[in-house]
């Protein structure tokens, strides 16, 4: 039987409009903050404001009053709540009864207020102070046998200041062990980009989108996790750009947009198509839809005509030929089936992409999530290299993140591998020797935990335990650690699954002052397409006892590090003496740093290809040959189905706004299942059917999730979604992309059995 509460009504309305207004005066209202939010919200993403806490999309050129979307609303608001977990709310609920709560009820408590540390003896979290805290921290770090025995986990909402100083601590202790939020959805950008382009970011900044001829978003769902970027979908619309939308889920915002702040089209209801070509293709099947358009170009090429920019591949290319060999062995008929379109299909796509003469082609983990997901991506900068589709105006690569400053962490040195001239650098500003043996990412740190070789986790944000694959393997293996640290904004999941020792560290949020010794301080973020702005917090702190993120970093420092003759307590009062080392450590991207972010627009960091500069081994743009078709390991199992898992419209990645899901039309449950009808019948399953999934895999371990609620929906044949986290744990850990260790969570294999 179907959760009687789950109501589903396809929803045909534009995404944006009425709808995307009301759902804001909502969360305002929810969170009883109408007066403060709104008095935030005007200061969200301005000149001498904060950025939004939410997603990485940029800014505009701050020409409008409101900068900000429903989903960074939906941010603002749960960060500004007047709801509070006080010291009094964890003497009435022990964690065991706690862990018996909803996401979504553990979200809705509110903001933390004091430094707490579990007490195993009542199975609660008790007050402490932030001297305790920090003494516990060094006491647990200087124990261990080895540095390599602690992990230290970043989330991007960082901000720059802050991990930049965390990296110094994490290496002069002697790890690099960054298991860090980028692992699990863009590290494939990072770590497959560098070998073709020679940097690991988008070489896109947005006033390219006023320039672009043609507009290819993959596997990305705007209007939820980048709403911001809608308005430039619209205005390219306007001027009759083509924008080819490719996905295994329509996704209304994609299909037709209302801009809040169009008067006019809020005032009549109107709206503006966005997709003028959308492309219903197989999860897993973007490798072939790629393949099939360079396909159509060298047969073009071969029968006489000029469609590939020769100018620019004998200038600045390698490595074409073998490319354009492999994809002609490719079959018609073997295009079609693995990518699910229909060759005309293709070939209108590869003809939008032929007649543009500036093409930007946007992703988002549709394509990152895959066991091949690294060397998708390079395809991705294949067939942009065709046509030069670099260095010029409205052209590039373009990866949509998510996180504020996840981009602008691993610019700033949060990263497992680092480079050897980067190590040198820190070693010749800070004076000492920092390690250069690569530490875990987020799979391997996970792995770590469960073999008992790593002892400490410190969370810098984020709910590490919700947010990693295989989640009763998680909690075993952080329940393993002597200590875990949680240092946040909100109480969530990773507090209650932890260590044999357990602080909850209360953090200043993104929308609040930091005021220090030395006056008024603020941050930097780094967005997705490279541009680094000032953040200043206009709220008051929630409490009184939490702490900005570069203090608990110094502090720890200085608790973990006594010998250390770095400057740390400085740095807790004068945020420019963090920037000026960044400059050091950085001279190519940040020199002059702390002139330079004077500017209220700020400034892009240099990305070579920019330049026509290729930063890799052969001073080239590299073609890189991924032979075959498929991006996940072929399985041959007739019941088998593809899963996707995904986000809801009312959510931002591990939190969970509401139980709702406007633009697909479900409403009170998230325990839900996208199907093809066809499938569904196919299975001999009645319309909303519970059921259950198992994951399909060799490793004799039985992954399961119970009742699922299945619900018609276009999805291709063979290809199922649901919402993350609930599914993760159907995510094997060892299911991941080798080349950058993110989980493949756009294509995990399994089967429909009985509820």
């Amino acid at each position: 039987m179907a959760d009687e509460n789950l109501r589903f009504k396809p929803y045909d309305h534009p995404a944006g409009g009425w709808g995307a207004a009301a759902a804001t005066a909502k969360v305002l209202l929810e969170q009883s903050v109408v007066t403060k939010g709104s008095r935030a919200l005007l200061a969200m993403n301005q000149p001498g404001g904060f950025k939004c806490p939410s997603c990485a999309f940029p800014d505009a050129d701050c020409k409008k009053t409101l900068e900000f979307c429903e989903n960074g609303a939906k941010a603002l608001a749960h960060e500004a709540t007047k709801f509070r977990v006080t010291r009094e709310f964890f003497a009435q609920h022990t964690v065991t009864e706690l862990m018996e709560k909803s996401d979504y009820w553990l979200e809705m408590q509110g903001r933390l207020t004091e430094p707490m540390r579990y007490d195993a003896k009542s199975d609660k979290y008790l007050p402490c102070s932030w001297d305790e805290a920090f003494a516990l921290i060094g006491k647990h770090l200087l124990a261990l046998d080895s540095p390599h025995e602690a992990e230290f986990y970043t989330s991007g909402r960082t901000p720059n200041e802050a991990a930049f100083l965390y990296s110094i601590l994490v290496r002069q202790f002697g790890t690099n062990n960054f298991p860090d939020c980028s692992n699990m959805c863009h590290e494939p950008t990072s770590r497959g980009l560098p070998p073709a382009i020679g940097v690991g970011k988008g070489t896109v900044i947005l006033e390219d989108f006023e320039h672009a001829d043609a507009i290819f978003v993959i596997g990305q769902n705007t209007g939820t996790n980048s709403p911001r970027m809608m308005t430039n979908l619209v205005e390219a619309r306007k001027r009759g750009v083509p924008i080819v939308a490719v996905n295994p889920m329509p996704e209304r915002a994609l299909i037709k947009f209302t801009e809040p702040q169009d008067v006019i089209q809020m005032a009549t209801f109107g709206s503006t198509p966005i997709a003028s070509e959308f492309v219903h293709i197989k999860i897993g099947g973007d490798l072939a839809l790629l393949k099939g358009m360079m396909k159509v170009m060298f047969e073009r090429e071969a029968k006489g005509e000029k469609i590939l920019d020769h100018a620019f591949l004998a200038e600045h290319t390698l490595g074409m030929e073998a490319v354009r060999d492999e994809v002609m062995t490719l079959d018609w008929a073997d295009l079609v089936a693995h990518s699910g379109i229909e060759e005309a299909q293709i070939r209108r796509c590869a003809e939008i992409y032929i007649r543009s003469k500036a093409t930007i082609i946007c992703y988002g983990m549709g394509l990152t999530q895959h066991q091949l997901g690294s060397q998708l991506l390079q395809q991705v900068a294949n067939i942009l290299l065709l046509k030069g589709n670099y260095g010029r105006p409205g052209a590039g690569i373009s990866p949509i993140r998510g996180h504020s400053n996840v981009q602008g962490d691993r610019t700033v040195g949060i990263d497992e591998k680092p480079t050897q001239v980067y190590l040198d650098r820190v070693r010749d500003v800070f004076g000492f020797e920092p390690p250069r043996e690569h530490g875990h990412h987020t799979v391997e740190s996970v792995e770590a935990m469960l073999h008992g070789t790593a002892k400490v986790f410190i969370g810098m944000g984020g709910n590490f335990v919700r947010a990693v694959p295989d989640t009763d393997i998680a909690y075993s293996a952080m329940r393993k650690l002597n200590l875990t640290v949680g240092i946040a904004t909100k109480l969530n999941r990773g507090h209650l699954v932890h260590g044999k020792d357990a602080l909850i560290l209360p953090v200043v949020a993104r929308s609040e002052r930091i005021e220090t010794s030395a006056g008024e301080q603020f941050v930097t973020i780094e967005d997705s397409m490279s541009n680094v702005t000032a953040s200043r917090g206009v709220l008051t702190p929630a409490s009184e006892h939490c702490m900005p993120e570069v203090e608990i970093v110094c502090r720890m420092a200085m608790a973990a590090l006594p010998e250390s003759k770095i400057p740390w307590e400085s740095y807790i009062h004068d945020y420019s003496l963090i920037r000026d080392k960044i400059a050091a450590v950085y001279p190519e991207i940040y020199a002059d740093f702390s002139e330079r972010i004077k500017d209220p627009k700020g400034f892009h960091l240099d990305v070579a290809p920019r330049r026509l500069v290729w930063l890799t081994p052969t001073g080239k743009a590299n073609f890189l040959v991924l032979p075959g078709l498929d991006v996940n390991t072929p399985i041959d199992d007739p019941t088998m189905l593809r899963l996707a898992t995904v986000r809801s419209h009312d959510q931002f990645n591990t939190t969970i706004y509401s139980y709702n899901d406007r633009y697909r039309g479900v409403y009170n449950d998230r325990m839900v299942l996208f199907m093809n009808e066809d499938d569904r019948i196919a299975r001999g399953l009645e319309p909303r059917a519970t059921v259950a999934l198992e994951t399909i895999s060799t490793d004799g371990i039985k992954r399961r999730v119970d009742a699922l609620t299945v619900i018609d929906y276009p999805m291709p044949r063979g290809a199922i979604a649901g919402y993350y986290p609930e599914l993760n744990p159907l995510l094997p850990l060892d299911y991941y992309d080798r080349i950058s260790g993110t989980p493949a969570a756009k294509s995990i294999p399994v089967r429909v059995v009985a509820a």
